[in-house]
C-alpha cells in the first residue's frame, strides 16, 4: 500500500486549487463539516454569546453595561459567595491533588503486584461513576446530625465548607489519580539509570528528577481539580447548608428569583476561572509532548520493602474511605430508617422507581445516556475524521477544531444557563425545543464534546494519510473508504467515546438542572428533589441504581468489544505475529 500510495499526495497536501471544480466528495465533506460546525455554533457558542448580553442588559432589554456587574461586586453576600467558590477550591486542590499523586506514584513508580493496582485502580476509578450528590448524601450520614461518627467532629458541624471540601475530594481525586498516572508513566529510565551510577540517593531522584518531569501533569491536575470545584453543583447544593458559593447562587438567582440579568453576571464570572485553567491546561499539554523522545527507554522500579509497604498502606487506606463513602450510600438505600430502624428493605427502590413523582426520572436517564452515546459518537467521529483526513478546509477546520475545545472550557451549569437564556426566547425559532429531550442529549454531547473529540484525533492521527490519498486516486469515495477502513481500525476509540458518554450523561446534573420539564426530568435531578424533601433512602437508591447501571454498562461494554475487535481487529494480532 504505501509503495503505491508514495507518488500521490496526501490527503491534506491535496487541497483543491483556486478555480478548481469541487467533486462530489468534497461536496458532501464540506456540507457534512459545516452542519456539524453549525450545531457547536448553535449549542455552544450562541448561548454563552446571550449571556453576555443578558449580563449588560435590565429586565427590560435595555443597556446597562456594567452596571451588574457593579452591583454584584458592591454586594457582601453575592461576593462572598465568589471569595468562597475561590478558597474552598483550592483547599481541595491541596488535599486532592497531593493525595492523588501518592496514589498515582505507587501505581507507577513500585513494583506492587498487578493485582493490587489493577484492583485499585478500579475502586479509585468508582466515583467517575456515580453523580456528584452521592458523595455528598453519603457524607451526611457519616456526619450529619444523626451521622455515624458525627462524635469524631467535636461539635463542628459537616454542612456548609467541612462538607463541600470532603465531598467535592471524593469526587475529584480520580479525575487527578488519572492525570498523575499519564505524567508519572512517561518517565524516561535512562536519568534514573544515570542518577544510580552517580550514587545519587532515592530522595534526590524525587526532587530533581520525577518531580520535574511530571510538573505539568501536576499543573492540569491543579487547573482540573479547581475547575471541577468551582463549577460543581450537585455537591454544595446537598451539603453546602447556609455556606453560598458561584454554582447554587447561579441556581439562586436564576430559579428561585428569576433574576436572569445577575443570574447572567453570576455565569460570566463562573466562566472567567474555567476559560483561565483552560488556557494553563491547553499550554501544558503542548509542552507535555516534547516530555519524550524516541530514544527514551521505559522506566522499571526497583523494589524497595519500606516504601513500597508504605506506599501500599496509603492505597489501602484511601481505597477504604472511597469504598467506605460509595458503601454508605448503598447502605442507607436499603434500610429503613436511619439511623431509627436499620432492618433491610428494598422500599426506597420501589418508592423511586414506581411510587413517586420521579418514577420516569431513571428511564428519561436511560434514554438519554444511550441517545448521547450513539448520537455523540457518530457526531464527536465524523467531525474528527473530516478535520483530520478531508482536503483543504483550513479555515473551516480551525474554526471547527476551536469550537470543538472550547467547550471543556464551560462548565455546565453556565451551558445550561446560556440554553434557558437563548432557546427559551419567544423570537427564537428553536423554542421548541426547550424542555425536551432533545435539547437535553444536545446538551450532554456539547457539554462533554472536548474530550470524545480529542480522544477521536488521537485515534485517527495513527492512520496515514495516504489511505485517503490512494483512494482519491483510484476514485473511490472518502465514505467507503471511512467505512471499510477508518472506521474498523478506530473502533476501539470509537467505543470508548460511547461508554463515556453514557456514563457521563447518566450523572450529569449541573448541564440538565435548568433544561427538564416535569416529562423529562433526569435521575440525577431527581435525587436533588428527593433530597431537599427529606427523602435520603429513596435519593441513596436512585443513586445507588445509577452507580451500578454504569458498572453494568461498562461490564457489558467490556464483554462486547472483546467480541468486536477480535473481528475487526484481527489485522493487528498478524502484524504482531
Amino acid at each position: 500500500m504505501n509503495a503505491l500510495a508514495r507518488p500521490y499526495p496526501s490527503a491534506p497536501m491535496a487541497a483543491a486549487r483556486p478555480g478548481m471544480r469541487w467533486s462530489r466528495d468534497d461536496l458532501i465533506a464540506r456540507g457534512v463539516l459545516l452542519a456539524i460546525m453549525a450545531m457547536l455554533f448553535t449549542f455552544l457558542i450562541a448561548p454563552l454569546f446571550t449571556i453576555l448580553v443578558n449580563a449588560v442588559q435590565d429586565r427590560d432589554g435595555a443597556f446597562v453595561g456594567l452596571a451588574h456587574f457593579v452591583t454584584y461586586f458592591q454586594t457582601p453576600s453575592l461576593l462572598r459567595a465568589a471569595w468562597n467558590s475561590i478558597w474552598v477550591a483550592s483547599v481541595v486542590v491541596m488535599i486532592s491533588v497531593p493525595t492523588a499523586f501518592v496514589c498515582a506514584y505507587a501505581l507507577t513508580r513500585t513494583s506492587l503486584p498487578a493485582w493490587f493496582k489493577g484492583t485499585f485502580k478500579l475502586v479509585a476509578l468508582i466515583p467517575l461513576l456515580a453523580p456528584s450528590l452521592l458523595s455528598a448524601i453519603s457524607f451526611v450520614q457519616w456526619f450529619g446530625n444523626q451521622g455515624a461518627f458525627k462524635a469524631l467532629l467535636m461539635g463542628a458541624s459537616i454542612y456548609g465548607a467541612p462538607g463541600i471540601i470532603l465531598a467535592e475530594v471524593y469526587n475529584t481525586f480520580p479525575h487527578a489519580l488519572m492525570i498523575l498516572v499519564t505524567a508519572l508513566s512517561l518517565a524516561d529510565g535512562r536519568l534514573y539509570e544515570a542518577a544510580t551510577a552517580l550514587r545519587t540517593p532515592p530522595w534526590r531522584q524525587f526532587t530533581t528528577i520525577t518531580l520535574p518531569s511530571c510538573k505539568y501533569g501536576l499543573i492540569s491536575a491543579v487547573t482540573v481539580v479547581f475547575t471541577y470545584v468551582v463549577s460543581d453543583f450537585g455537591a454544595p447544593k446537598v451539603i453546602g447548608g447556609n455556606f453560598n458559593v458561584l454554582s447554587v447562587d447561579v441556581f439562586k438567582q436564576v430559579v428561585g428569583q428569576h433574576n436572569f440579568s445577575m443570574g447572567a453576571v453570576v455565569g460570566m464570572l463562573l466562566l472567567v476561572p474555567s476559560i483561565l485553567s483552560f488556557v494553563i491546561d491547553y499550554t501544558v499539554r503542548r509542552k507535555l509532548k516534547a516530555q519524550l523522545t524516541a530514544r527514551s527507554v521505559p522506566h522499571i522500579p526497583k523494589p524497595r520493602r519500606l516504601a513500597d509497604s508504605l506506599l501500599a498502606a496509603t492505597c489501602v487506606l484511601v481505597g477504604t474511605l472511597l469504598l467506605g463513602t460509595i458503601g454508605m450510600a448503598f447502605y442507607t438505600s436499603f434500610i429503613t430508617l436511619w439511623p431509627y430502624d436499620l432492618s433491610l428493605t428494598l422500599k426506597h427502590y420501589h418508592f423511586a422507581l414506581i411510587e413517586s413523582d420521579m418514577a420516569a426520572a431513571y428511564g428519561n436517564s436511560l434514554i438519554v445516556a444511550i441517545s448521547t452515546a450513539i448520537g455523540g459518537s457518530l457526531i464527536v467521529f465524523v467531525g474528527a475524521y473530516l478535520i483530520e483526513k478531508s482536503r483543504g478546509l483550513v479555515a473551516m477546520k480551525r474554526a471547527m477544531h476551536l469550537m470543538a475545545v472550547l467547550s471543556m472550557a464551560v462548565p455546565g451549569l453556565v451551558l445550561g444557563l446560556g440554553y434557558v437564556m437563548f432557546f427559551n426566547h419567544p423570537a427564537n425559532p428553536l423554542n421548541g425545543l426547550y424542555q425536551t429531550m432533545a435539547i437535553l442529549i444536545l446538551s450532554m454531547i456539547v457539554h462533554y464534546y472536548t474530550s470524545s473529540h480529542l480522544t477521536a484525533v488521537t485515534a485517527l492521527k495513527q492512520i496515514d494519510n495516504e489511505f485517503e490519498a490512494v483512494s482519491a486516486s483510484l476514485k473511490v469515495p472518502f465514505y467507503k473508504t471511512f467505512m471499510r477502513v477508518t472506521v474498523p481500525v478506530c473502533l476501539p476509540a470509537i467505543l470508548d467515546i460511547g461508554r463515556y458518554f453514557f456514563v457521563v450523561s447518566m450523572a450529569s446534573l449541573s448541564c440538565a438542572i435548568f433544561l427538564y420539564s416535569p416529562e423529562t426530568i433526569l435521575a440525577s435531578v431527581a435525587i436533588m428533589h428527593l433530597d431537599d424533601a427529606g427523602d435520603i433512602g429513596p435519593a441513596a437508591a436512585l443513586a445507588s441504581l445509577i452507580v451500578v447501571t454504569s458498572i453494568v454498562v461498562c461490564i457489558a461494554y467490556s464483554l462486547l468489544t472483546r467480541v468486536l475487535l477480535v473481528r475487526t481487529q484481527a489485522w493487528r494480532n498478524l502484524r504482531r505475529g
